[in-house]
């Protein structure tokens, strides 16, 4: 089957699914994106997704040219095309084409893409011994350049931290934020246990609200383990009982040394493994 991608209003074959090299998406990084799993051919949590899309595009003074509701009808019909059963989509809207130069108002009909497809996992022995974690030297952008909170296609300072953690051997890496407190990791929330407290860095710590937190931290609470959003630093890693990353593709994965210190008992923790039980019972109806 070949596959089909949103774009312009429609669904095309892939191969012919094209943007403008003139669209400021491409040429500015001036656009929003989401990513969201499908599982058992449900889009997880998809309007809380499409929420803080058409949040993210408000905060740029992006007008999306489809509604709320046919975003979501649109993002369905995607996957249904694609026939996707256990995935993940890509929804994308671009500023539009126009002139060269940074003036929104030379710009015309904001593209809205979406790419459903398979996806790539962390191996399942992570899930079972836990990633090890280091410290990038590239920090979350500073609030008064650009809010972390808006998920723009601008992602070049992750990109940056990603490749300090891949060049030290890790998947993922820290990064902290123009205070050196603990922000977030490159595309994982992150969380700490400390004397059976779920303990994750606030919203204002330059962090990206994440879909997945929000699931676990609801989880968390409905089975008993107290939440605190508050200021971290990487002491509180290094002194933790049990450290978990979440996100749409990672879920929830436990950490089990950072910068080389072991946290913990250097294997995935009790309560870790229980959130990622009934995270993934309710992803898939279990």
């Amino acid at each position: 089957m070949s596959k089909q991608v949103y774009v312009a209003g429609k669904l095309v074959p892939a191969e012919q699914a094209v943007v403008s090299v003139f669209d400021h998406g491409l040429l500015y990084g001036d656009g929003v994106f989401e990513g969201i799993r499908v599982y058992g051919g449900k889009v997880f949590l998809l309007q809380e997704h499409i929420d803080r899309l058409f949040e993210s595009a408000l905060a740029i003074r992006l007008e999306l040219p489809i509604s709320n509701p046919e975003m979501v009808t649109a993002v369905k019909d995607t996957v249904r095309a694609n026939e996707i059963s256990d995935g993940y989509v890509r929804l994308v809207v671009t500023r539009g084409a126009g002139s060269l130069g940074l003036d929104i108002r030379r710009t015309a009909n904001p593209q809205v893409i979406i790419i459903a497809d398979t996806i790539s996992l962390y191996p399942d022995e992570l899930y079972r011994t836990g990633m090890k974690l280091v410290t990038a030297s590239t920090i979350r952008n500073h609030p008064g350049a650009l809010s972390p909170r808006i998920k723009s296609l601008n992602y070049l300072n992750n990109i940056l931290a990603k490749i300090e953690g891949t060049d030290a051997g890790t998947v993922e890496a820290l990064m902290l934020n123009h205070n050196g407190e603990v922000a977030e990791c490159t595309g994982d929330n992150i969380f700490i246990v400390k004397r059976g407290v779920l303990r994750t860095p606030q919203p204002d710590a330059g962090i990206l609200e994440g879909i997945t937190r929000n699931a676990v931290m609801k989880l968390s609470r409905e089975a008993g383990v107290p939440v605190v959003e508050c200021v971290m630093t990487r002491h509180d890693i290094y002194t933790a009982d049990e450290c978990f990353l979440t996100g749409t593709a990672a879920e929830v994965i436990a950490v089990t040394s950072l910068d080389g210190r072991q946290i913990g008992e250097g294997v995935p923790g009790p309560i870790t493994k229980q959130l990622l039980e009934l995270f993934r019972r309710l992803t898939h109806g279990g």
